[in-house]
């Protein structure tokens, strides 16, 4: 026979596994933090162009307001008195403008322009652009006869705003009043502002990438305990456990991730057993069937009597694969048919059919009319498993009443027999895989698997099997199944 090749990981399959041991808890972390961190600097960014612009629309605002206010003192003043003398205005446009001016406290740049009878007369001090410079511009405001909003190109000072009213005294024009905004200087510290607001979002998101960075590598602490005990699990045991103290969605999965260790370890501990139960049991049979092959002589005789004992014991070892298969189908999701069963009708078809079993005392005891939702097939099976263990442990003069109840919300489906009974150290250990009772119930030759059949069919119902027994005074076995269908 050819040796087993056998297969050594390259240089490159050992990095890329561990590139993949790597990756998941590092990767994730700074995979949840960068869509964390977009999302937050689109936020950010949208929050500061909409400030900024809501900001630029209420200084366009307020500009507008500050020139119609201007005017609007301009016009008070024409209606008033002048401070000197205490004598109305009249026609002096001048004096209207000088105080006018002299009261005036300009806002950053805004300039005020008053123009008498056609031609410049004076405006406020240091305007922030000489308008008066543009000759058309002028033109245009001493021929209005009706109040007029304007843009202007100021250059340095910015693009600037002007409203042109003309005064009107006794009914004529006797000049203009100019008021020109511009907001330069008022939007540079908008956007100064808008700048600090932008460093500020800066700084949080420094702030939320540290602080997340942490917090999720807390959050995802729970992953790479999985990561790692999944790696133990590989290399040791199913006894390590993640300890969860958060009660978040990763803890829900650590627990979870718990269970299912609790469940395997079961499954492979019970497995092992029941590997190791198997093979003694399989192996016994097999024993005695190659000795007596090995020692059969010619004689005809000695050659049926050792075809006999090697058939009796391929049937036992039939019965046994049988039993074992049948105990590997309850774990499956199908093994199950469930539909309504009447129970009376079916208690007494399993009475009509242990009566057969053997020469006793059969009884059928109390039937309650219920009706559960059940596999009939199974129930019958495991009732005449139980019947058939009955009949092995009791004798020609025993009873072995079959009976069904409906009480607290169960159905209980029992067995009663007047036998030995059960030991109660036994009483547990009767219903594992090839367990046999270390009494006079140890006398039977069965496969040791009947009443661990009996048990799988019962949990498949969601139910479960009780034993009640007195030694010398026989043994009650009671199939307990959910409440009745309603």
């Amino acid at each position: 026979m050819l040796p087993k090749p056998t297969t050594t990981p390259s240089p490159t399959n050992r990095t890329t596994t561990e590139r993949s041991r790597w990756r998941p808890s590092l990767g994730l972390r700074l995979r949840l933090l960068g869509w964390a961190l977009v999302l937050l600097c689109i936020a950010s960014l949208a929050s500061v162009v909409v400030i900024r612009q809501v900001l630029l629309n209420q200084l366009e605002n307020r500009i507008t307001a500050d020139m119609r206010q201007e005017v609007t003192e301009f016009r008070r003043l024409v209606d008033g008195r002048n401070p000197t003398n205490g004598q109305p205005f009249g026609t002096d446009l001048r004096a209207i403008a000088d105080t006018y001016l002299l009261r005036n406290e300009p806002q950053p740049g805004e300039a005020v322009l008053v123009f008498a009878d056609g031609t410049f007369y004076r405006s406020t001090e240091n305007p922030p652009y000489d308008l008066v410079a543009d000759a058309g511009l002028v033109d245009r405001w001493t021929g209005l006869r009706e109040s007029t909003y304007g843009e202007v190109d100021g250059g340095a000072a910015g693009d600037g705003r002007w409203l042109a009213v003309p005064v009107v005294i006794d009914g004529s024009v006797r000049g203009h009043v100019v008021v020109a905004e511009f907001g330069a200087e008022r939007r540079a510290d908008l956007n100064r502002a808008v700048q600090i607001m932008a460093l500020a979002c800066l700084l949080v998101l420094v702030v939320v990438a540290a602080g997340g960075y942490l917090a999720m590598g807390r959050a995802l602490r729970p992953l790479r305990q999985v990561t790692e005990t999944a790696r133990v699990i590989e290399e040791t045991d199913l006894s390590r456990r993640i300890e969860v103290t958060a009660t978040d969605e990763v803890a829900d999965l650590a627990r979870t991730f718990n269970a299912m260790l609790g469940r395997l370890d079961s499954a492979f501990a019970a497995q092992k057993a029941f590997v190791a139960d198997a093979g003694h049991e399989l192996r016994t049979p097999i024993t005695i069937v190659r000795g007596h092959l090995e020692l059969m002589g010619d004689d005809p005789a000695e050659r049926a009597e050792t075809v006999a004992l090697v058939t009796d014991e391929l049937d036992r070892m039939n019965r046994m694969v049988d039993d074992l298969l049948m105990l590997a189908r309850a774990e499956q999701p199908d093994f199950l048919q469930l539909d309504r069963v009447d129970m009376a009708l079916m208690m007494h078809e399993v009475y009509a059919k242990a009566v057969a079993l053997g020469d006793r005392d059969w009884r059928l005891g109390e039937v309650a009319e219920v009706t559960i939702f059940a596999d009939r097939q199974r129930l019958t099976q495991a009732l005449m498993q139980l019947a058939q263990n009955a009949v092995q442990f009791t004798g020609a003069d025993d009873r072995i009443e079959l009976s069904a109840s409906a009480e607290h919300g169960r159905v209980l489906l029992a067995v009663r027999d007047t036998g030995p009974g059960i030991e109660p150290e036994d009483r547990e250990r009767i219903f594992a895989r090839f367990a046999r009772g270390r009494d006079g119930r140890a006398r039977t030759e069965g496969t040791g698997l009947g009443l661990a059949i009996v048990a799988a069919i019962a949990q498949a119902h969601r139910g479960a099997v009780a034993v009640d027994s007195v030694p010398g005074a026989g043994a009650t076995f009671t199939l307990v199944l959910p409440a009745p269908a309603r």
